[in-house]
């Protein structure tokens, strides 16, 4: 046999999409992964109908910092498509309901925003075991820095409801932490 005849004797292994793949993928680690890829697309919306709230209520650093958020939630979405794309499945986007836009105070509005990213928190981690008990080591690598990025986005959100549970909904507390919001929003912006 020659090499021509040996590489046209193998078979390479092809996800749903026809597209190459070096290792199948667990089909109940694959549910999760695209269950989490519709999470970050709800917190995406989540934080955008939140920014438009804040928004409505002249609270523009409240704003810019949700807008940067949905952004952020928007790429991890992109991100988890992207590797599932590059391990040779298809990719199915389910409908995003449309998500709660009002809310009675900025502390009930960051305290949804709390929980929801404990929600997300708790999805990687679950992932992350999934994976590791189906031995898919390729998972656990792309996941280890999605993991570390979301504690570090929940104590954030922990912080932030710290702060505004500590302004009990009074004007100038809240608009200072606006105001801060707002400088910390274009330095992001600037950089």
């Amino acid at each position: 046999m020659t090499l021509s005849t040996d590489l046209s004797a193998r078979s390479v292994a092809t996800g749903p999409a026809g597209r190459a793949m070096a290792q199948p993928m667990d089909s109940t680690l694959l549910e999760g992964l695209l269950e989490h890829l519709s999470m970050e697309r709800r917190a995406s919306t989540a934080y955008f109908a939140l920014a438009l709230w804040f928004a409505e209520r002249e609270l523009r650093g409240f704003a810019a910092y949700l807008h940067a958020e949905a952004a952020t939630e928007q790429a991890h979405a992109a991100q988890l498509a992207e590797y599932l794309i590059a391990r040779g499945q298809t990719v199915l986007l389910q409908e995003i309901p449309a998500p709660r836009q009002i809310w009675t105070s900025p502390e009930e509005a960051f305290t949804a925003i709390f929980e929801m990213e404990t929600d997300v928190t708790t999805s990687l981690q679950q992932l992350y075991a999934m994976a590791e008990r189906a031995g898919d080591v390729r998972t656990t690598v792309v996941l280890d820095p999605m993991v570390q990025q979301q504690i570090n986005a929940e104590d954030e959100a922990a912080h932030l409801l710290g702060r505004v549970r500590f302004a009990r909904n009074e004007p100038a507390p809240l608009l200072i932490l606006d105001a801060q919001l707002a400088e910390d929003a274009a330095k992001a912006t600037a950089a």
